[in-house]
Parts: C-alpha cells; structure tokens; sequence
C-alpha cells in the first residue's frame, strides 16, 4: 500500500476534514446551533473596536467551542458504532465529550464578557 504524500496527503486530508464538518452540521444541531453563533459571533469581533489580542481572543474562544464539538461528535460516532447498549465506559465517554463542550461554551462566554465588559 502506497503511503500519500506531500501536496496528495494535503489535499486528501482537506477532504476528510470537509466531511467532518458536513457530517457534523447535517446530523448535530448543536453543531449547527454553534455554527450560526460562530457566523453572527466572528464577524461581530471585527467589527468591534478591540485590539488584536482581543480580537484574537474573542474568534479563538468562538472556534474553540466548534473544534470541541467535532470532537464530541466523533466521540459519540465511535461510541453508537461499538454498541448501543448502555455501558458505564461508553457513558463516561460521552459524558467527557459533552463536558469538553460545556467547558469551552463557559470559556467563550468568559473571554467575550470579560472583553467586552471590562470584567
């Protein structure tokens, strides 16, 4: 088996990725409710007079709570794919998953407050 390489491993990772992301959006509401805060939220950040680390700040916080739900997502995938059957492990797993979501919803509501309130 040929390994890819250089600009095909790119290119076929770039594809993969843009499955996650339609998988995601087509079958996880809360991916989809995420995404529209992320489309009303990052635009918003260049519009508002901050400076660059603020800036920075405010869209990392935003793509942080999407990078942990892709991963909740495939979390949850793996999990449905072994069984359905309920099992304390797989439980522990989604229940991981979704607090690595709550967590980074907490830290974007923190870093937008504190900004944007001067907390």
């Amino acid at each position: 088996m040929q390994k890819n390489t250089g600009f095909g491993r790119v290119l076929k990772a770039t594809f993969y990725s843009y499955k996650g992301l339609t998988y995601a959006f087509r079958h996880e509401a809360a991916f989809r409710q995420e995404a529209v805060c992320a489309a009303i939220l990052i635009p918003l950040a260049f519009w508002l007079e901050v400076g660059r680390i603020e800036r920075l700040l405010l869209i990392n916080s935003v793509v942080l709570v999407l990078i942990a739900e892709l991963l909740n997502t495939g979390i949850e995938a793996v999990v449905d794919r072994i069984g359905l059957e309920r099992h304390m492990l797989a439980g522990a797993a989604k229940d991981a998953g979704s607090a690595a979501v709550f967590l980074t919803l907490i830290l974007c509501a923190f870093v937008w407050a504190t900004i944007l309130l001067g907390l």
